[in-house]
């Protein structure tokens, strides 16, 4: 998959997370964490033995499930005490 596509996929998981989890930190935030996601969600699919061959659908999901990973640990690491 080109770079273009993990933009793309990136893009779909940030914005989906963010709808998911309420957003928060802004659309470059999304953004920057759907790729995380996607290259995190990826590396720990890998390691549980599942393969990239699914396709864009099942590229979407495993990206949207590592970006909802990555924000929630962000928002317990950036979170201000009340």
């Amino acid at each position: 998959m080109g770079i273009v596509w993990w933009l793309i996929v990136g893009l779909i998981a940030g914005w989906l997370t963010g709808r998911i989890m309420g957003g928060g930190g802004g659309a470059l935030m999304d953004i920057i964490l759907g790729l995380v996601g996607a290259l995190a969600g990826g590396f720990l699919m890998s390691l549980l033995g599942f393969k990239a061959e699914g396709g864009l659908i099942y590229t979407i999901i495993v990206a949207v499930i590592g970006a909802i990973v990555v924000t929630w640990i962000y928002r317990k690491v950036v979170a201000r005490p009340a």
